[in-house]
C-alpha cells in the first residue's frame, strides 16, 4: 500500500480515524478535465464535532513530553522525504504544478517539519522582575484548538507551515483545504501525520463548501484562526472571528514589484522578473506582478522579458515537460485573460503572449500601461508581467507603495541605492537583489496593509506568537498578608 491509497481515504474525511462522507466529490485534473479519485466531504455538524473533540484529545497531547512531540514531527518529515516523488505527483496532477515546483514544495514540507520538531524545545516563557517578595513568569501555553483554512496554489505548505508548528506547540488543528486540492492540501498532511504517530483527535481534515469554513470559525472551541487566502475572504474572516473575539492570522493577496534600478544587468534581471511572474503560472501570493523599471533600461527590459516568455511552452505538466502548466480552473483563467484584453482595449500594448493555450495561459508582457489599468491595479493570479518606468528612487518608491497591498517587494541593481530605496517602502519583505517569491521555514512570512496581518508564519518567534497564549504565573514562598 502507497501514502496515498485511495482506498483508505477515497469518499471519506479525517476525523478520528477516516470517516465515511454524506458528500463527495471529483477530484479533477486542471490540465486535461479528468478525474483522478474522489475525495469525501466534511459537513459544517462534521466540523462542529470534529472541534468538540479535538478540545478534548488536545488536553493529553499539550501534556505529551516535548521529546514525543518532537519525534512525531521529526518522522513526518523523514515520511515526506520517502514519499517525496508520490506526493510530488499530486502536487503535478491535482494542482497543475511543474514538476520543478512541485519538488520544491515537497521539500520546503521536509524542512517545515524538521524546523518545527524543535519548537517543543523551545523557551516557553521569561522570568519577569517584581516589586513584591515572589518570583514572577510569563509562561506559553498551547492556544488550544486552531483552525487552518488553506489556498489551492501551495496547497501542501500553505496548510502545513500552520499545521506543524500548530502541533509542536501541543494544540490540535482543524484543517480545512481548498476543495479543488483537498488531495495535495489534505489528505497528504492527514496520512503523514497519521502514519507519524499522532494520537486520534489531535488532527483533523474537513474539506467542504463555505459553510464549513464559517462552521471552523465559529466552533467555540476554536480559539486561534490561520487564514492564507484571498484578501475580501480573508476580511470577511477577520470580521468574523473579531466578532467572537478570536485571533485570526491571515496572509492574503499581493501585487508585489519588482524595481529594476540603473545600471542593473538587463539579462539577469529579465530573467528574475520572467521567474517572479510565471513561476507556477502566476498563482502565488508573491508573484511579481508590477515590474518598475528604470527609464534608461526600459524598452531593453521589456523586450528582454517578452523574448524570455516566448521561448516558456505552456502544457500538461504531468506528460510534457513545460514551463507554465494549467490554471487551477476554467473560471480564474477566462478572469486572467479578461484582465489582459481590458488593458489592452483601455490603451496597454500587447509585447507578448495574452493567448489561452487548453487549459493554460501563455506567459504574457504588458507594456504601455497607466496605473490605473486593471492589468496594474489587481492582484491578476496568472502569468501577466506589466512593466512601466521611471524615474527617480523616489518616484519608485511612490509607485511601489500606490497599492492597496504590502507583501514582497524585489529590488535589483546597486545594493547602496536599493537600501536606500527599501527603507521608503512599506511591505512584508524586501528582496534585494533577488525577485519577489520566496520562502524558507525558519524565515517570518507575512505582509502589510490589504496583504494580512504581519509576519505570523515561520520562525520559531512568529510561531510562538501565533500559536500559544501568554500566561502570568507568581509564586510565594508562603500565603501573602493582606490588609482584609
Amino acid at each position: 500500500m502507497t501514502l496515498l491509497d485511495s482506498a483508505v481515504w477515497g469518499t471519506r474525511f479525517f476525523s478520528d480515524g477516516w470517516q465515511d462522507a454524506v458528500h463527495a466529490q471529483p477530484v479533477v485534473e486542471p490540465a486535461t478535465g479528468n478525474q483522478l479519485a474522489t475525495v469525501g466531504l466534511a459537513t459544517a455538524e462534521d466540523a462542529g464535532r470534529a472541534a468538540a473533540r479535538a478540545a478534548e484529545a488536545q488536553r493529553d497531547w499539550a501534556a505529551t513530553s516535548p521529546q514525543r512531540r518532537a519525534a512525531v514531527l521529526r518522522r513526518a518529515g523523514e515520511l515526506f522525504t520517502r514519499y517525496a516523488a508520490e506526493v510530488g505527483e499530486w502536487l503535478v496532477r491535482e494542482a497543475g504544478s511543474v514538476r520543478s515546483k512541485a519538488d520544491f514544495e515537497v521539500g520546503l514540507a521536509v524542512g517545515e517539519c524538521f524546523e518545527c520538531a524543535a519548537l517543543p524545545t523551545h523557551p516557553q516563557g521569561e522570568v519577569l522582575t517584581s516589586e513584591e517578595a515572589r518570583w514572577s513568569f510569563a509562561r506559553r501555553r498551547p492556544a488550544g484548538v486552531v483552525s487552518v483554512i488553506a489556498p489551492f496554489n501551495f496547497p501542501l505548505i500553505l496548510g502545513l507551515r500552520s499545521v506543524a508548528p500548530a502541533l509542536a506547540l501541543g494544540n490540535a488543528v482543524l484543517l480545512k483545504p481548498d476543495p479543488r486540492t483537498a488531495v495535495s492540501g489534505g489528505v497528504v498532511i492527514a496520512r503523514i501525520f497519521e502514519e507519524a504517530g499522532l494520537p486520534p483527535g489531535v488532527l483533523h481534515l474537513l474539506p467542504g463548501d463555505a459553510s464549513v469554513g464559517r462552521a471552523v470559525v465559529e466552533a467555540p472551541e476554536v480559539r486561534v484562526v490561520s487564514f492564507t487566502g484571498s484578501t475580501p475572504v480573508g476580511r470577511a474572516i477577520g470580521e468574523q472571528a473579531g466578532r467572537l473575539l478570536k485571533r485570526a492570522h491571515l496572509e492574503l493577496g499581493g501585487n508585489n514589484a519588482l524595481v529594476v534600478l540603473p545600471g542593473a544587468d538587463v539579462g539577469k534581471a529579465a530573467s528574475a522578473g520572467a521567474f517572479g511572474s510565471y513561476m507556477h503560472q502566476g498563482q502565488i501570493c508573491m508573484t511579481t506582478g508590477r515590474h518598475i523599471v528604470h527609464e534608461s533600461l526600459l524598452e531593453e527590459y521589456t523586450a528582454a522579458l517578452a523574448a524570455k516568455a516566448a521561448a516558456l511552452p505552456v502544457g500538461d505538466p504531468a506528460r510534457e515537460d513545460v514551463a507554465l502548466g494549467p490554471i487551477i480552473d476554467r473560471r480564474q483563467l477566462e478572469r486572467v485573460h479578461g484582465i489582459v484584453t481590458d488593458s489592452v482595449a483601455a490603451g496597454a500594448t500587447l509585447v507578448a503572449g495574452g493567448e489561452i493555450v487548453g487549459n493554460g495561459y501563455r506567459a504574457t508582457v504588458l507594456s504601455g500601461l497607466t496605473t490605473d489599468m486593471p492589468a496594474w491595479r489587481e492582484e491578476i493570479f496568472g502569468p501577466v508581467a506589466p512593466v512601466i518606468g521611471f524615474s527617480t528612487v523616489e518616484e519608485a518608491s511612490r509607485i511601489v507603495d500606490d497599492c492597496e497591498y504590502g507583501l514582497s517587494v524585489g529590488i535589483l541593481g546597486d545594493v547602496g541605492t536599493a537600501m536606500r530605496l527599501a527603507d521608503l517602502i512599506d511591505s512584508g519583505k524586501i528582496h534585494i537583489n533577488e525577485q519577489t517569491v520566496g520562502d524558507e521555514p525558519n524565515a517570518p512570512f507575512g505582509g502589510v496593509k490589504a496583504s494580512g496581518t504581519g509576519s505570523r508564519f515561520g520562525g520559531a518567534a512568529a510561531n510562538v506568537e501565533a500559536f500559544t497564549e501568554t500566561q502570568w504565573v507568581t509564586v510565594r514562598p508562603d500565603i501573602a498578608d493582606y490588609p482584609f
